[in-house]
């Protein structure tokens, strides 16, 4: 029977993301309805519902967007030909990208300035990959996973640099930055790692609790690739971990016979669906919550001009 929730932290919102999101609720006071947003904001279907409530509309492409109107880039980062294109377009750009990705980015215009090419480890399709290779896109070759790295064909392999995407799982990457130095021995890095610090410390925090718990439950939505991380991170710990967006995703049988649930939230995850969540598992019988705090995080970007 369920009796104790032992809950992560940190969890939830990071800097970037409180950034962004803010960004937009400034813009909507300051220019009023409608402001629009090139994808969604940050990852996670109740921050966008919330906002698209307030007068936000969220579109594919900037050129989805009126001439003259107001557009807020999202967390994720865009390639110099979005910036060109709005130019074009007479938009007014509120740019929410995260200062963590746009280091990546300057990471990425210095090694191709240099002639180098860039191997980035990421997933296809993500936006912050799309950005990030928008950058040099004739030098930046995608590498997805530790098959990829061990396979991957460069032009000079005395010639190489890499990159990650900020929201990786913290040891899969080392792994595959691992096989690629092994292979690329002269392959140079970061002066710091790309993986940012809201990233490494929701996993390990993750793991902390995954080691203590009958099952994780991680709130996130599913194309958040930092929530879907950490329930990796706590199955990789021997924990079933489940990805739902709020409590009402939660099949009760995957409680069945647990006595200790481990819950987190992903970065881009508000505090007040994880304060849902525990109320429903008090009403499901949980008479305890323990936090288990693994660090403290007081980083706060400037925000955005709007």
């Amino acid at each position: 029977m369920l009796t104790k929730v032992l809950l992560a932290a940190p969890r939830g919102y990071c800097a970037g993301v409180e950034r962004a999101v803010e960004a937009v609720e400034r813009a909507l006071q300051t220019h009023g309805a409608p402001v629009y947003v090139r994808k969604q904001i940050v990852h996670n279907l109740h921050v966008v519902r919330d906002l698209e409530s307030k007068g936000a509309v969220f579109v594919d492409q900037e050129a989805e967007v009126p001439e003259g109107a107001v557009v807020v880039l999202s967390a994720h980062g865009v390639a110099p030909s979005v910036y060109a294109n709005a130019q074009r377009r007479q938009l007014t750009v509120l740019d929410a990208t995260c200062p963590l990705v746009t280091k990546v980015h300057l990471e990425a215009r210095r090694f191709a300035g240099r002639g180098r090419t860039i191997l980035l480890i990421g997933h296809a399709g993500h936006e912050e990959v799309e950005g990030t290779t928008g950058q040099a896109p004739e030098r930046t070759i995608l590498v997805q996973d530790l098959d990829e790295a061990r396979t991957v064909q460069v032009p000079d392999p005395d010639d190489l640099a890499y990159l990650t995407q900020t929201t990786l799982s913290v040891d899969e990457t080392n792994q595959i930055v691992a096989v690629l130095r092994e292979r690329f021995p002269n392959i140079q890095g970061p002066p710091r790692e790309d993986i940012c610090y809201a990233t490494q410390n929701r996993q390990d925090a993750v793991k902390e609790v995954a080691r203590r718990s009958d099952v994780v439950l991680v709130i996130g939505s599913d194309n958040s690739s930092n929530s879907n991380r950490l329930a990796e991170v706590a199955r990789e710990q021997g924990a079933p971990a489940y990805l739902v967006d709020d409590e009402t995703e939660v099949d009760p049988a995957w409680l069945e016979g647990a006595e200790t649930v481990g819950l987190t939230s992903g970065a881009s995850a508000p505090e007040w669906l994880v304060e849902r969540m525990l109320g429903w598992l008090t009403s499901l019988g949980a008479t305890e919550v323990e936090e288990v705090r693994l660090a403290e995080e007081r980083l706060r970007f400037s925000d955005v001009r709007v």
